[in-house]
């Protein structure tokens, strides 16, 4: 089993009991706002999106892990790495991505994962380079990205909902210097 230890985060395989806690961050707007229409995610879609993870896990060796307080063990959210193919003009690619409970925000915590997922995709997955997709005025994320030393890429649109989003990258010479 893929596990990595942060100094405060275990970033793991999905759980059957971590469904109840994400549907939970995938319920609140404040969330959701800057993914896809902004709409929230019940708790059927949020079974979905977590099996469809597991499945890219085994099909890549890589996905989107679980991300657990190592303190409580209390669910915060994910980050990792997913093929983006609702942008087919950036493929082949491998983008870095997060998203947590907004009771964790703040707090250095995506960052954290972000970072160990970042090595994880380029020194032991061997990728050559990872983007990260975000909406343009999501400042959080953008910080975030800033934190990780990619740089960006190209400014594009989403295909479906129109609204103006940013690729960075990195790659393992970048990342490494």
């Amino acid at each position: 089993m893929t596990e990595i230890r942060t100094p405060r985060l275990l970033l793991r395989r999905w759980h059957d009991d971590d469904l109840a806690p994400l549907a939970s961050v995938n319920a609140d707007p404040r969330v959701m706002r800057w993914i896809d229409d902004g709409s929230v995610l019940d708790l059927d879609r949020t079974a979905e999106d977590i099996e469809r993870w597991e499945e890219e896990w085994d099909e890549e060796g890589f996905g989107l892990f679980a991300v657990e307080m190592l303190a409580s063990g209390e669910l915060a959210g994910f980050t990792g790495l997913s093929v983006p193919e609702f942008l087919p003009e950036v493929l082949p690619a491998v983008a870095i991505s997060w998203r947590f409970g907004s009771q964790f925000w703040g707090q250095g915590y995506a960052s954290e994962a972000a970072q160990a997922t970042l090595e994880f995709a380029l020194q032991d997955r061997g990728l050559d380079r990872v983007i990260s997709i975000n909406r343009v005025g999501n400042h959080a994320s953008e910080n975030v990205i800033r934190k990780l030393g990619m740089v960006l890429e190209r400014e594009t649109a989403h295909p479906v909902y129109g609204y103006p989003l940013r690729v960075h990258t990195i790659d393992l010479t970048e990342f490494q210097a």
